[in-house]
């Protein structure tokens, strides 16, 4: 198979499974809101959420997440133990990635909690864990553009400015939502 073949469907795969990540961080928030609405507005809603919510997670989430390892992982077999092992970059980048599938099933618990009423964050906190994924993707791309010419550290202050940015970013929403 073309290392091409195998790029492109990597690609498709990793963007699918960003944008589960995103939708289903932001359906946690309504989901959190909905929980807080009397009836028959908290149960209406709480239910289609929770269907929303698993729908993403098995249906779009879960087989991006497998064909994002599985191509990616045949894309370095593709380009052979010699290169990775000179690519310090692609260590990094499988270590995020690793975060990310456990961000992924950190995920599935949140969805359970949900599931039975039980609340584990604010619709606040729900709006950082959100963020979570946004780091993810600007250091995995980050990593994959600058490859062997990223300082590390130059790229682990990058990414605390992101966080701070992020963080400052989602206080100034909340403000300006609750006015």
């Amino acid at each position: 198979m073309s290392i091409l073949i195998l790029k492109t469907i990597h690609i498709i795969a990793v963007v699918s499974w960003f944008a589960g990540l995103f939708y289903l961080g932001r359906m946690f928030v309504y989901h959190r809101e909905a929980l807080d609405k009397s009836e028959p507005a908290k149960t209406i809603l709480t239910d289609q959420i929770s269907v929303m919510e698993n729908r993403v997670y098995k249906i779009i989430m879960n087989p991006a997440m497998m064909l994002s390892w599985i191509f990616g992982l045949l894309i370095v077999y593709q380009y052979g133990l010699q290169w990775f092992k000179l690519n310090n970059w692609l260590h990094f980048k499988i270590i995020l990635v690793i975060g990310l599938t456990i961000y992924h099933m950190y995920c599935k618990k949140v969805i359970k909690y949900l599931d039975h009423g039980q609340v584990p964050m604010s619709s606040f906190q729900f709006r950082l864990f959100n963020e979570v994924p946004t780091i993810f993707l600007i250091t995995i791309v980050a990593l994959a553009v600058f490859k062997n010419a990223t300082n590390p550290i130059t790229l682990f202050v990058s990414i605390i400015a992101i966080i701070l940015v992020l963080i400052l970013l989602t206080l100034l929403y909340k403000k300006f939502r609750t006015r």
